[in-house]
């Protein structure tokens, strides 16, 4: 038997994919070299500007956008993280926003322009709510895991001292988007009874939003055409072998028994929504298909 390929790896430790950490689901022709890295995005930035993996969790978004700028990553059907984001808009308590149709002319925080949740949320209010981003200005910490991408016009960036919470209590934006370590006792969500509205939302589109999925390095995928396939089989005992309950788990009263389903016929529709989303917003110049970025 040919040696096994190591993988230099890095995702964040989900009780889905934990059985692969620790070992206990394992290949024979695959070693994993993991590499812990604490605020996961972080390792999205390295994988897509100077490949640092093999094998790494990424958000949809960032993937879309590497094969906007030609970069040699090819992503796998396997969504790690996932959920419904119509709770993740929020504003103070005290605001007079009384819905979405307040927002235009507004200022809403998110940590880039690019986050995935924030496209989502974006995409949700125009087509739900009529509410285009373009009349919104966006308060953002940081750029985007794609470096040559330029923000457009309405984003604008804070300085480094700046923080998005302190500023959204302080009424010096009025809303911000998945904002985090943020007291739930100070705001409230802009999109009442949100849980219900995701669950309408699902039944109507058939869309269970797509964030973070894993990629591989192009050359790995040329080179090992067996490898995607070994890795779902892999992941899918992982997800089987788990002793606890994902966080995905609270959806399943909206998507049913699997609230993490792999495989891109049983994800198609949320990503093709959100790289409609993508392009609609200007992260990638056209609307692609699935198969032109997934191996």
């Amino acid at each position: 038997m040919a040696e096994p390929i190591t993988l230099h790896s890095a995702f964040a430790n989900y009780p889905h994919v934990r059985a692969i950490r620790n070992g206990s689901v394992s290949s024979p022709r695959i070693r994993f070299d993991f590499e812990d890295v604490p605020v996961i995005t972080r390792a999205f930035r390295r994988m897509v500007r100077s490949l640092d993996f093999d094998l790494c969790e990424i958000a949809l978004t960032t993937l879309a956008q590497t094969h906007a700028f030609g970069k040699p990553v090819k992503a796998l059907p396997i969504v790690v993280m996932r959920g419904f984001h119509h709770a993740a808009l929020v504003c103070p308590v005290a605001s007079p926003i009384r819905g979405p149709a307040d927002l235009r002319g507004k200022r809403i925080g998110v940590r880039a322009w690019s986050q995935t949740t924030g496209v989502w949320v974006r995409g949700i209010l125009l087509d739900e709510y009529g509410v285009d981003h373009r009349d919104i200005t966006w308060v953002t910490q940081e750029d985007a895991h794609v470096q040559e991408y330029v923000d457009p016009p309405n984003v604008q960036r804070i300085a480094p001292a700046q923080d998005l919470n302190a500023m959204l209590l302080a009424g010096e934006i009025d809303a911000g988007i998945a904002l985090a370590r943020i007291d739930p006792a100070m705001v409230r969500p802009v999109i009442a009874n949100p849980m219900e509205a995701a669950a309408a939302w699902f039944a109507r589109t058939g869309a269970y939003p797509v964030n973070h999925i894993l990629c591989l390095k192009t050359a790995l995928v040329e080179a090992c055409p067996w490898l995607p396939g070994e890795l779902m089989r892999l992941f899918v005992a992982a997800k089987g072998a788990a002793t606890e309950p994902c966080a995905e788990a609270r959806f399943s009263p909206i998507v049913g028994a699997d609230p993490l389903p792999y495989g891109l016929e049983e994800n198609r529709t949320g990503i093709e929504l959100c790289l409609r989303y993508a392009a609609e917003q200007g992260l990638v110049p056209r609307v692609y298909e699935p198969g032109a970025i997934f191996a």
